[in-house]
Parts: structure tokens; sequence; C-alpha cells
């Protein structure tokens, strides 16, 4: 399902729907070069969660943990890491966990690690600030959290229809 994003606030908006509509365990995939948007579509995701801090992006953290939402929000970023480095991490307490875990640069991970969730693939669209986000989900997981964002975004058509 893509999604045309005009700008940082139209990124962070389709963020909240994720971070809304998430469920513990929950995991989402970034995927995208650097610039497409991938931390903007993070601080939307976190405030959908009900996150109040500010989010910025981990890359020399590695791992940035937000906890003041209705569940936790772990954003992690695999940029700097060879796959060893990015298995020695620790993941598995995240992924495992009670929270929402985001992931950019998942790609340094072995193929199928953890495979269940949401992948978001951020590209640019022509010039200027334009970006186009299609999601997939990898299991039954991530189809199941696809559903409720598509659910959500119907019933805020209708309520705006009316």
């Amino acid at each position: 399902m893509p999604y045309r994003l005009n700008s940082a606030d139209e990124t962070q908006a389709l963020g909240r729907r994720l971070g809304e509509t998430a469920m513990p365990g929950d995991v989402l995939w970034l995927h995208g070069e650097l610039g497409a948007g991938k931390t903007e579509l993070t601080k939307g995701v976190a405030a959908g969660a009900g996150c109040t801090e500010p989010v910025s992006s981990p890359s020399f953290a590695l791992i940035h943990e937000y906890l003041s939402g209705r569940l936790p929000v772990y954003h992690i970023d695999l940029y700097r890491l060879e796959m060893d480095d990015a298995l020695d991490l620790g993941l598995d307490d995240y992924l495992e966990g009670e929270g929402l875990t985001v992931i950019e640069w998942g790609e340094r991970l072995p193929p199928g690690y953890f495979p269940d969730g949401v992948d978001v693939e951020l590209t640019f669209v022509g010039t200027g600030d334009a970006r186009q986000a299609a999601m997939m989900s990898r299991g039954p997981a991530g189809a199941a959290w696809l559903d409720r964002v598509t659910a959500a975004s119907s019933g805020q058509n209708a309520q705006r229809e009316r």
C-alpha cells in the first residue's frame, strides 16, 4: 500500500497512524536512502504511541528508548554496523518485549531474522520534499497491524465526511 508524502508533516502523520495502532511486540522495519525520512516517520510513530520525549536518530547511540507512552518505543539504527556486530546488540530483548520496535537499516541483519512485522520502504519522488512510502507485511502480526492501520484510516475518513 503506497502513500505519497509531500512533507515531513505528512511523513510524521503516517507514522502517527502506525503508532496509534501498534500493539506490544510489533516491529517496524524502515528502509530507504539516507535522508529519505526514516527518522521523521519514527517521530510520528512515537507520537502515535503517546511518547512525549523528543525523538532523534540513534545513528551513534544505536538504540534510543522512549518510555513515556502507552507502550515503550525502541528505535534502533543499524547503519554503522556489520552483520556480526548487529547480532551482538541483544536485539532479542527488544524484539520479544512488550514495546514497539522500530529498526532502521534492518538489512544489516541476516535474511529472515525476526521476519514478522511491517516493512516501510521510503523513496524519493521527483524533486523537493516528496517521498513515497510503500508498506508491506512480513507475516501474520504485520498483516494484522496493517489491517488496523487501514481500519483506523477508514474511520478517520468517515468522520471527515460527516
